[in-house]
């Protein structure tokens, strides 16, 4: 049977946001059950502390909570505040998880999940949110309906992520997300899915269920899950939520995905009619077992540990271990125990996420290689027989010995209406370390966030973690933020050479303190368009580049590509003169000094300097080229062809070194000699516009003949036109694509005043990769998009897990006490139809601004970014015809609904607003609008009730 890999992991449960600190909290014996303190219903009320509870009162007020149940960061999710307070926390909680399991499987959802055939598995069963918003029907919207149904759980995180594949909540109670286990596996099996994000949730928002429980004697009196004792009188309820990311083994092994561990089978059954309803039933569990077995491949004596469903109850737990017994000890030695054990007795039951919460335990022993303890045992149940049996709980934290095989571990839930699931988890294959020998001497690591508190918030943590974790390999961190997160526009680059620097570079981010080699800005909505400026002659030297030849591929082989072109035209090889032996050396720097030499090498190096920005996504919309140079640059856009453009420059270079000394220029004979071959090239119009150096401003069709190129031989360049042109084209960014930055401050110079960014590639005497990651992290900074996967190709590396997304949450809750309403902003007419258009414009801002804070339900200091698209910031069509409607009405104008729905900003309709309200009429009436053409991708949630009806 197909293996399926677990790639990712993601958690909350009573005091662990994260897998590591579930760890901690297992492995330290922690009891993270206590009473419940806050809760945003008043539970006092129905406490009462009897054994058995009266009519309408809970018997215990103990549970496993996580903390702030009650908030969330909403306009990360691009929900609005508004909708947020409708939503079930559930939903809130599970796409804060399954955001972090996809992070720590170092998947970058917008580019590797979106429309892809993912699925999504979610065990849930509490409807309690509902139940409170039902009660306040007052403030019942548009979004309740939504907002608290079960299904939407796993529904709207595959809306979020664009995931093209089954998307399902299963509630079979407590074995609810195991049983999402098991059919996610499946799905993967059969192909229908390529990944699953799969898992469960549990919140304890309104006390019906817990009175209900204590009614049913299933509430522990102490508040504790006594698994296995002897006094076990029932269980404690806990909350917790758990995802994991699966792919099928093969596929994680191809993609070198870090594998936490492996499913090897999984099963699923049912009691049918037994002993009861609620009852546990043996054989039904010993026939998922067994064919749990089957199904993975596995013999019972392999399993070397068991997490149990262990709820603590006298019956249920001697039923289970002794069915684990039937099973377990078929062919078993004397010297192979099982240890077995039951996470409820640390963090509770919880319920629809225990099962998840007991794989995940599993998972991080797996990876330990040690099993934690089991607390609150003092005497063995007397119906649980494993006396002088293979069978043990640990009461400490136990090393797992291999026994020379990976160690394989089993895990039951098992729903009290009958449903049973158990799967088979087997350790992660050992890690191949095959690294380069060659590593990089400086290394680039990014972070990003959707705001700048987030991204401080994220630096500390990365800072904290780095600190706790000195095994980390710095080339494996990086590799990770850059390829395994997703870019955000509040960015932070950071260029080091050891983890000592970069927890330095963090901590002097974190202070406010500028350092050497760190960049952080908050990156343009639309990538800036960024101009290459090819160098030109006397920029040459001996191995220019050779770091880059050494350990770059695409540089490497656009120079070996060249060097073949130009062997029929070059006496020694290229190669030969670039990058010389020792004894060489000097004849190279003498040849790399003459013309026939030193033209075709500087092309060659640019052309190919070019091709490794371009590998790293650094696309130029513009070229201009000094001299030499601009053959390069109408390569780059595609004028001529890399072969036509290095016959034309070594012709161009050995006619320039046949020249007498002190003759002029270019003799008639040389341009004539010139003009023949030029006339032999094939020629295109640019592909991008091409700054042409004859001229000063961009070329026109001319470029693309032989005569252009000849006038090209003895015409005086216009680099200060060339470089004010570009400017004026609304060209901030240059580039330069050489080996000494000459064009830069020959640049900066043409433009003293300007606020351009001018970058460059390599600088004499210094680290040429440095250099190259230095530019690269000031581009990125600013907001280009960088293909990491180009980036990091050359060198084996392996994805690792790191801090997570450091979520702004805010308190969002139904208020049940009053309704809140808030005054709305009325600009003055008067005011806007004196002031000046630009003014008017800023008043303009700030009223939107104002209203849809109020749409969205900001609160507080909150405002809206006015660059900001609608829907990216959670608005749906209903806000968006509320914000219409109420701007028609303050300002007597006809507004077209369209006007909203395709990326309208603040900026945008205030814009708009400007202009139609010069003159403004305040008596001009509204006529009805008809006709308008809703687009129909932008429509989501409930609006398409709205339509329908």
């Amino acid at each position: 049977m197909e293996k399926i890999a677990i790639i990712g992991v993601g958690c909350r449960f009573p005091g662990a946001d994260h897998p590591s600190s579930f760890w901690e909290l297992l492995s330290n014996k922690v009891d993270a059950i206590r009473e419940l303190s806050s809760r945003p219903f008043d539970w006092d009320s129905l406490h009462e502390h009897s054994v058995v509870p009266t009519t309408g009162k809970s018997k215990s007020l103990w549970g496993g909570f996580l903390e702030q149940v009650d908030y969330f960061d909403p306009l990360f999710f691009q929900i609005s505040p508004k909708e947020a307070e409708s939503i079930d926390p559930q939903q809130r909680l599970l796409l804060e998880v399954a955001w972090e399991s996809l992070e720590n499987a170092g998947i970058v959802a917008s580019t590797e999940l979106s429309g892809s055939q993912t699925g999504v598995f979610l065990g849930a069963t509490n409807y309690d949110y509902g139940v409170i918003l039902a009660k306040e029907k007052a403030q019942i919207n548009a979004y309740n309906a939504i907002g608290t149904s079960l299904g939407i759980i796993a529904n709207r995180l595959s809306y979020l992520l664009n995931l093209r594949g089954p998307s399902l909540v299963i509630d079979t109670a407590c074995a609810s997300s195991l049983v999402a286990i098991h059919y996610a596996c499946q799905s993967l099996l059969s192909g229908e899915s390529n990944l699953c994000l799969a898992g469960g949730v549990n919140l304890i928002l309104s006390s019906e269920a817990t009175i209900s429980l204590s009614h049913a004697q299933m509430m522990a009196a102490d508040g504790r899950c006594k698994t296995f004792d002897a006094a076990a009188d029932g269980y404690v309820r806990g909350e917790g939520c758990g995802v994991v990311v699966l792919k099928r083994l093969a596929d994680a092994l191809r993609d070198g995905d870090n594998i936490q561990a492996i499913i090897r089978g999984s099963a699923v059954n049912q009691n049918g009619l037994s002993n009861g309803l609620t009852a546990p039933n043996g054989p039904s569990q010993q026939a998922v077992i067994r064919q749990a077995l089957v199904n993975a491949g596995v013999k019972p004596s392999q399993i070397s540990y068991v997490e149990t469903q262990g709820t603590g109850t006298p019956l249920g737990d001697a039923v289970e271990v002794n069915s684990l017994k039937a099973v377990l000890m078929e062919g078993r030695e004397v010297n192979q125990p099982c240890w077995i054990g039951s996470v409820k007795t640390n963090i509770g039951h919880s319920e629809a996420a225990s099962g998840i919460a007991g794989l995940i335990k599993v998972i991080l022993s797996l990876q330990h290689g040690e099993i934690p303890p089991h607390l609150h045992l003092k005497e063995l149940n007397p119906y649980i027989k494993i006396k002088n049996t293979p069978i043990q709980i640990p009461t400490e934290l136990e090393k797992w010995p291999a026994q020379g095989q990976p160690r394989l571990a089993g895990v039951s839930a098992f729903g009290f209406g009958g449903t049973n699931a158990h799967v088979i988890l087997e350790e992660a294959p050992p890690q191949v370390n095959s690294r380069n020998l060659r590593e990089h001497s400086s290394h680039l690591l990014t972070l990003s966030a959707k705001t700048e508190p987030a991204l401080q918030a994220l630096v500390s943590r990365y800072q904290s973690h780095l600190e706790a974790h000195p095994q980390l390999e710095l080339t494996d961190v990086c590799y990770t933020t850059n390829t395994g997160r997703e870019h955000f526009n509040h960015r932070l680059a950071v260029v080091i050479d050891s983890k000592e620097q970069l927890i330095a570079q963090l901590a002097a981010f974190t202070t406010g303190n500028d350092t050497t080699g760190l960049f952080s800005n908050q990156a343009s909505k639309k990538q800036p368009k960024i101009a290459f400026l090819f160098t030109g002659q006397g920029s040459q030297y001996i191995k220019m580049g050779r770091q880059l030849y050494d350990t770059q591929s695409i540089f490497r082989q656009t120079i070996e590509q060249c060097n073949e072109i130009l062997r029929p035209y070059l006496e020694r090889s290229l190669l030969e003169i670039l990058y010389p032996d020792q004894a060489e050396e000097q004849i190279a720097s003498s040849l790399l000094e003459q013309t026939a030499y030193n033209q075709p090498a500087l092309f060659a190096f640019e052309y190919a300097l070019c091709q490794l920005w371009k590998s790293w996504g650094i696309q130029p919309n513009a070229v201009m080229g000094h001299d030499v140079g601009e053959y390069v640059a109408a390569t780059v856009a595609g004028v001529f062809s890399l072969e036509d453009g290095l016959k034309l420059i070594a012709h161009r270079g050995r006619l320039m070194q046949q020249l007498p000394s002190g003759s002029e220029m270019v003799p008639l004979m040389a341009t004539e000699d010139f003009s023949a071959l030029a006339n032999q090239v094939t020629y295109k119009q640019p592909q991008i516009p091409i700054v042409s150096n004859v001229t000063g401003k961009v070329a026109d069709e001319q470029i693309a003949t032989a005569q252009y190129w000849v006038n090209h031989l003895s015409g005086a360049v216009q680099f200060a036109q060339s470089i004010q042109t570009l400017h004026q084209l609304g060209y901030q960014v240059f580039l330069e694509i050489g080996s000494k930055p000459i064009l830069l401050g020959m640049g900066h110079q043409c433009l003293p005043d300007s606020e351009c960014l001018w970058l460059p590639s390599l600088r004499p005497g210094f680290d040429e990769w440095q250099v190259m990651l230095l530019s690269l992290g000031q581009l990125y900074a600013t907001g280009f998009k960088v293909h990491w996967a180009g980036f990091d190709g050359d060198y084996p590396h392996q994805k690792v897990a790191l801090p997570t997304y450091p979520f702004q949450r805010e308190r969002y809750w139904i208020d049940t006490n009053t309704v809140q309403t808030q005054k709305r902003y009325l600009p003055n007419i008067q005011q806007l139809q004196s002031a000046a258009e630009s003014d008017r414009l800023s008043l303009l801002i700030a009223y939107l601004q104002e209203q849809v804070g109020i749409i969205l339900g900001f609160k507080g200091s909150q405002r809206p970014s006015p660059e900001q698209g609608f829907f990216a910031m959670g608005m749906d069509s209903l806000m968006v015809m509320e914000l219409r409607n109420k701007i028609q009405a303050d300002f007597k104008l006809d507004i077209p609904i369209a006007t909203f729905m395709e990326g309208a900003t603040i900026v945008t309709i205030s814009t708009k607003l400007n202009h139609q309200l010069a003159p403004i009429n305040v008596n001009q009436t509204v006529e009805p609008e008809s006709n308008d053409q809703f687009q129909l991708e932008n429509i989501k949630d409930s609006d398409w009730i709205q339509l329908e009806l």
